[in-house]
């Protein structure tokens, strides 16, 4: 990806979804499917970087002592 502003995830998903939407109608030439497909896969790893990011951020918790800590989950007896 170029060095243009940084997209949100939900920007990068919709731009992603009209990739999906073009590649599907199969009426663009081959060289410009490539291309298209190539933006896709960028976009592919924006979101996927964005959303493990997030993943990171939920596995932990701030304790009573404001350190943090693996969150897990108790589950019943």
């Amino acid at each position: 990806m170029s060095k243009e502003k940084e997209l949100t995830f939900e920007e990068a998903m919709e731009q992603l979804e009209e990739i999906v939407g073009l590649l599907e109608e199969g009426d663009v030439p081959l060289e410009e499917a490539i291309t298209i497909y190539k933006r896709g896969m960028d976009l592919s790893k924006v979101c996927h970087g964005k959303l493990q990011a997030a993943q990171e951020q939920l596995v932990q918790i701030v304790d009573e002592n404001g350190e943090l800590k693996p969150f897990q989950i108790q589950e019943e007896e």
